[in-house]
């Protein structure tokens, strides 16, 4: 039996809606966590449906919480595994959400925090056509090695990292820029200084000046 998923959403600022965001909250949160990012944007972007799924796992470190993947002491191993696992999951989102809303992965922003972030990437970069754009909060590539044999799209992504991260080290970000960069998937990172694990208001509004960018066709789709 199928596993389906659910959480907050929030409707356009004003008229219909013309895209789709999907955030996805980080371990041991939920989705009302991530959807409060949509208070920061949404005057921006008054045409966006907001929606911010839980994850499909209950957290053992925070009863009240979910997590896309459970974690163990091989942190590397754990993501790999965890990732391959939960990707179906969000597949299956992703396609209900398209059905009923009308929209398609070309309308839609994949946001990610954390594991959330990892699951962004992990889901967005296998798609069966681009979404309008990837964005990954302190989080990065946790694919294999040859992940690369997996990505027939080349949607623009976003990576935004603390350089005092002590959770998700800014490294990931980096090695993933490279990573993306290798097989021409076009990449917008901000490293910033002394930011730990969590999203600033600067990195908010530099992924705002990303989507706006891909909004004017000024970052290519394929």
């Amino acid at each position: 039996m199928s596993q389906q998923l659910s959480g907050p959403m929030l409707a356009p600022k004003q008229g219909e809606a013309k895209k789709l965001m999907v955030l996805l909250h980080g371990y041991g949160s939920d989705g009302n966590d991530l959807i409060g990012l949509a208070n920061y944007w949404q005057s921006a972007m008054p045409d966006t449906l907001f929606v911010a799924p839980n994850g499909p796992q209950k957290c053992p470190m925070n009863p009240n919480g979910y997590q896309w993947f459970d974690l163990d002491v091989n942190r590397e191993m754990s993501r790999l595994t965890g990732g391959e696992k939960a990707r179906p999951i969000l597949d299956e989102f992703f396609e209900q959400l398209w059905k009923q809303s009308g929209f398609s992965a070309k309308d839609t922003f994949i946001v990610g925090f954390s594991q959330g972030a990892m699951m962004a990437l992990e889901v967005g970069l296998r798609m069966q056509e681009p979404p309008k754009g990837i964005i990954s909060f302190s989080g990065g590539l946790i694919g294999p090695d040859d992940w690369e044999k997996q990505i027939n799209i080349k949607p623009p992504v976003c990576l935004v990292h603390g350089e005092a991260d002590d959770v998700v080290p800014y490294s990931m970000s980096i090695n993933s820029k490279t990573r993306l960069e290798n097989i021409d998937i076009p990449c917008a990172m901000q490293i910033e200084p002394g930011l730990g694990h969590t999203i600033s208001v600067e990195g908010l509004g530099f992924a705002l000046a990303f989507m706006r960018e891909v909004e004017k066709g000024n970052v290519n789709r394929s």
